[in-house]
C-alpha cells in the first residue's frame, strides 16, 4: 500500500472570519472547478456532497467527518469518483496570519495500491486546492450576513415519574415520531438546568430531562450506584417513553454517563452530545482518582451538606463573567443535593469500570465546552474530539468552544448552546 500527501498552504488578505463564512458551507457552490453540487445525507444524517466537475461526467461524493466553527476547520473523506485508490482523507483549516489576513492549510492523505497512482492523485489534487483558495480569496471580500443567536421556538413541558426503586423523575415534551433526546445533568446539577434546551429540542423531536437517581424527585436505588445502573435507568426511560433510539445530551458527569452508555449500546444511539466532559475519571490513574474522591468527600465526612459548600463550588463552575442570575441558579442546583446523593455519585464517578474505546462511536457526535471551563478545558475536549475522529470507524464529529462560559456552558450561554445543538439535532434522521 502506497501513501502520499499533498499539502497546500497559502496566505490571503481576507480575514479568517470572512474566509470561513464561505468555506464552512461544505455543500456550497463556491469552488470554480465544480459544475454542479448537491447536499445529501447518509443513513445517520452525516453530510455528503455530490458534485460534478466542469468537463466531466463523473459523479464525486465526499462525506464530512469533522467540523468546527471554533477551529475554523473541517475534514472529509472521499466516497466515490476517484478510481484506483483505497483512501482519500482531506482537511481544511483557516487561521489568522501573523502579518494580518488569513493562513489557509489544505491537506489530503491518499492511499492507493501502488505509488504511481497515489502520486498521480496528489498531483491532480494540488491545482484543485490552489484554485479553491484563490476563489476563497475573491469571495471572502463580499458582504456576508453575521450569525446572530436569535430566540428559538419553545415547546410545552410536563413532569412525570417512572417506576420505583429507584423512582426516576423526568420533565418531558409532547411525544413526536423519531428518536428521544434525553438530557443528563452534572454531578452538581439537576434536570431543571436543561429547561431552555429541553423546550427548544422538543420542537424537533421528543425530549426529556432526567433527574439522575437520588437527585431532585428521583430516589436512590437499594445499593450504591454504578454506571451500569445509570445505563439501566436510561433504558427504562427509553422504554417508558416509547422511543426506539436515543440522542443523549450530557453535561460533565452526564457526559461520562452518556459515553458509558454509548460504549454499551451504540446501536441505540442516533446521536451523542457531550458538554463539559467525556471521559470523566476513566483515564485517570488510581492515585488521581483517590485524591479527587478524598478531597471532595472531606466536607461530607465532616457532616456538611452540599448546600454548605455550594458557594465555593460555584466559584469553580462559573465563568469569570457569569451573571448573578446564573450564579444563583448554579448555587440553587448544588444546594438542593442531599449529602447521601452527592456521596453516591462521587463514589460512582471515581470508580470507572473501563477505559473508553472510541472506535465504538459510530454515531454523529457533538462536543462542546466553555471557554473558561476549569474542569474540562477546551484543550482537553478538543483533543478527545480529535481522538474520536481518528479512532471511530465512520467518524462524524463536531467540536465547539462556547465563548464566555464556564463549566456549565448550557446555563451560562443558553442561546449559543441551543443554536449549535439545534443544528446538530436538525441533521439527524427523524
Amino acid at each position: 500500500m502506497a501513501r502520499e500527501q499533498v499539502q497546500v498552504i497559502d496566505h490571503i488578505s481576507a480575514s479568517p472570519e470572512a474566509v470561513w463564512a464561505v468555506a464552512r458551507d461544505f455543500c456550497g457552490h463556491w469552488h470554480p472547478m465544480i459544475a454542479t453540487i448537491r447536499a445529501e445525507r447518509d443513513a445517520r444524517g452525516s453530510m455528503v456532497r455530490a458534485f460534478k466537475a466542469h468537463g466531466e461526467d463523473t459523479l464525486y461524493r465526499e462525506r464530512l467527518t469533522f467540523f468546527s466553527d471554533s477551529d475554523r476547520s473541517l475534514a472529509y473523506i472521499h466516497l466515490e469518483g476517484i478510481a484506483g485508490i483505497d483512501r482519500y482523507d482531506a482537511r481544511f483549516t483557516v487561521s489568522p496570519a501573523e502579518d494580518g489576513g488569513s493562513s489557509i492549510e489544505w491537506t489530503a492523505d491518499v492511499e492507493a495500491p501502488d505509488a504511481a497512482r497515489a502520486a498521480s492523485v496528489c498531483l491532480g489534487t494540488r491545482p484543485i486546492f490552489e484554485a479553491g483558495i484563490e476563489a476563497l480569496s475573491k469571495q471572502a471580500g463580499r458582504q456576508r450576513k453575521t450569525q446572530v443567536d436569535a430566540a428559538f421556538p419553545s415547546e410545552e413541558v410536563a413532569n412525570l415519574s417512572v417506576g420505583e426503586a429507584p423512582r426516576l423523575a423526568l420533565t418531558v415534551t409532547p411525544r413526536k415520531q423519531g428518536p428521544l433526546c434525553l438530557f443528563l445533568h452534572g454531578i452538581g446539577g439537576g434536570r431543571s438546568n436543561w429547561l431552555p434546551q429541553l423546550k427548544t429540542a422538543g420542537t424537533l423531536m421528543s425530549a426529556a430531562a432526567l433527574d439522575l437517581r437520588g437527585y431532585g424527585d428521583s430516589t436512590l436505588g437499594p445499593n450504591r450506584s454504578t454506571v451500569d445502573d445509570y445505563c439501566a435507568d436510561i433504558l427504562r426511560v427509553r422504554e417508558a417513553l416509547g422511543a426506539d433510539r436515543l440522542v443523549l445530551v450530557g453535561l460533565s458527569y452526564g457526559s461520562w454517563i452518556a459515553t458509558s452508555f454509548a460504549m454499551r449500546h451504540p446501536d441505540l444511539l442516533a446521536g451523542l452530545v457531550l458538554s463539559g466532559g467525556c471521559t470523566g475519571m476513566s483515564e485517570a490513574g488510581v492515585e488521581e482518582r483517590e485524591a479527587f474522591r478524598v478531597s471532595r468527600l472531606v466536607p461530607i465526612d465532616a457532616g456538611q451538606a452540599p448546600a454548605d459548600f455550594a458557594p465555593s463550588v460555584v466559584k469553580v463552575l462559573a465563568g469569570p463573567n457569569a451573571s448573578d442570575a446564573t450564579k444563583a441558579q448554579l448555587l440553587q442546583s448544588m444546594a438542593a443535593i442531599a449529602a447521601a446523593t452527592y456521596r453516591d455519585a462521587l463514589l460512582c464517578f471515581t470508580n470507572p469500570q473501563e477505559r473508553f474505546d472510541f472506535a465504538r462511536l459510530d454515531m454523529p457526535v457533538l462536543m462542546m465546552t466553555g471557554e473558561h471551563d476549569r474542569l474540562a478545558s477546551p484543550t482537553e475536549i478538543h483533543a478527545i474530539a480529535r481522538r474520536i475522529l481518528a479512532e471511530a470507524s465512520m467518524p462524524d464529529v463536531r467540536y465547539e468552544t462556547i465563548m464566555n462560559a464556564g463549566h456549565v456552558c448550557n446555563v451560562e450561554q443558553p442561546q449559543v448552546y441551543n443554536r449549535i445543538l439545534m443544528e446538530f439535532l436538525g441533521k439527524l434522521p427523524k
